[in-house]
């Protein structure tokens, strides 16, 4: 079994990735505004940088460091799983599964609160934190004007905090989430609060009803097993705290705020309190998104910041989005597989799934199938459109098991050899990803589910479906026998 690396803070991931030989320190002085995007975009694309963690030492205006793409690998991103890689993550929660539940939606549904027995690993209050070594309640101080917080890209409406744990609780239920919403700062104490309807955050904000505000704190640079868990899909009711113990083997200390009643990651470099209040909106964005296009300007809720605590030499965690491949693609890729083992027991004749970076992860997904009756392709097809954030989906495309899901020169020969397009292709209307310009209405439009299984009989199809070619295996060992001649 791996032995899981525990990182007490960012700080101390920040040295393993030192010692592996994965972080580049820049001590030229660079500006937050568009320069350390480029320096990074062009570590991500490996242009005349290597792809490595950036530490800017030097950061014009301001005191500490920033880092960015310090989970912008396989390998770093394995790192920040304390040394696991998304496949051993998936096979700890799959030992956790139920075997031979009952094939029924309804028992198959039950089983996902027992996610509750991954967690081993309860968060743990402690009465002293590293991030509280500075408090600042004075608004008229420095808070925002104190962090080198990035703009991004030319047309960005500002700065934007661009790695924040937000951190909410359900008004009704007291129930804690963690989530991933960019901030953009408009002054020195508020910001915009980019949540969209179907993030929890949001819905915790709509569920308010004699209040009239709804408390935030945000923590930037927690933990990295932290970090990726407030990104992850989580079932709805488990706490993303739980899950980064589990992640990390070691439970995660929380610190009460302290003008707000929430709890925050003890070890985070900085951490926001304050409140969004009900019915105030203000224009956030244009914004250079994942999606490689600027995501356009809209109404946001206003994120109030009441105090702002940090360590006393903190370094400020930023990430940059924009065409892929960056640094969000490594963490989609990890939630891809580390995710597999409950799609799979939701929908088990899944063999393995591919969500691929060009597809900026809402956009498609491939998968493979044991198909074994007619109509088999589109039952999964319809079935992934109804879970979680798969609903968001605008191409699904099912092969059979045999094919390499993650070769997509193999899918392609499948997908434009397989399909009669009349026949096997499913447009239907519905919600797709806010992010999704091409979308005539912004959240809601057409999505199309692609059958290149073979076909079968049953199914209508009428011709006989033709043999793939292959060699003899005679002729194969022949011939392996003869190049061996040839190269002794």
């Amino acid at each position: 079994m791996t032995r899981i690396k525990y990182y007490k803070d960012l700080k101390d991931f920040i040295d393993i990735l030192k010692k592996d030989d994965e972080l580049l320190e820049i001590d030229t002085a660079v500006s937050c505004e568009l320069e350390i995007t480029e320096f990074t975009d062009r570590a991500s694309k490996e242009k005349g940088l290597p792809n490595k963690a950036l530490l800017f030492k030097n950061v014009e205006g301001y005191d500490n460091p920033v880092i960015t793409n310090a989970f912008g690998s396989y390998k770093r991103m394995n790192l920040a799983l304390g040394g696991q890689t998304p496949i051993q993550v998936a096979e700890r929660i799959n030992s956790f599964l139920i075997k031979n539940i009952k094939d029924s939606w309804v028992a198959r549904l039950e089983l996902l609160p027992k996610l509750y027995e991954l967690a081993n690993f309860p968060p743990k209050m402690v009465e002293q934190a590293p991030c509280q070594e500075v408090i600042i309640t004075n608004t008229a101080e420095p808070i925002l004007d104190k962090l080198p917080i990035l703009k991004c890209w030319p047309q960005d409406g500002g700065p934007f905090i661009t790695l924040p744990v937000v951190i909410t609780k359900d008004p009704a239920t007291g129930i804690r989430n963690l989530g991933m919403y960019r901030l953009q700062k408009y002054s020195n104490t508020s910001t915009g609060m980019h949540w969209h309807p179907h993030h929890d955050g949001a819905l915790n904000f709509k569920n308010l009803k004699d209040q009239d505000s709804l408390e935030v704190a945000v923590a930037i640079g927690p933990d990295p097993a932290v970090t990726y868990a407030a990104t992850a899909p989580l079932p709805p009711g488990i706490d993303e705290t739980l899950f980064a113990g589990f992640l990390r083997n070691k439970p995660v200390e929380l610190v009460k705020c302290k003008t707000v009643d929430l709890e925050v990651p003890a070890n985070s470099q900085i951490v926001l309190e304050g409140y969004v209040k009900a019915g105030e909106y203000r224009t956030e964005g244009p914004f250079g998104d994942h999606t490689g296009y600027y995501s356009l300007a809209d109404q946001f809720p206003v994120f109030h910041i009441t105090a702002m605590t940090h360590q006393k030499d903190f370094i400020y965690p930023a990430t940059i989005v924009g065409k892929p491949p960056q640094e969000d693609c490594y963490m989609g890729k990890a939630t891809e597989q580390i995710f597999l083992p409950l799609l799979k027991q939701l929908i088990p004749e899944i063999i393995d799934l591919n969500l691929p970076i060009e597809g900026v992860f809402h956009n498609c997904a491939i998968v493979s199938i044991d198909k074994s009756y007619a109509g088999h392709a589109r039952k999964v097809i319809s079935a992934l459109w109804g879970l979680g954030q798969l609903m968001f989906t605008k191409f699904i495309i099912i092969v059979d098991k045999e094919v390499d899901v993650h070769n997509l020169s193999e899918v392609s020969w499948k997908v434009f050899n397989n399909t009669d397009p009349l026949k096997d292709c499913i447009i239907m209307e519905g919600p797709v990803d806010i992010l999704d310009h091409a979308a005539p209405i912004t959240g809601y439009g057409s999505k199309m589910g692609v059958d290149a299984t073979k076909k079968l009989s049953c199914e209508g199809f009428q011709r006989q479906w033709p043999d793939e070619i292959s060699m003899s295996d005679d002729i194969i060992n022949v011939v392996n026998t003869k190049l061996n001649n040839i190269h002794s």
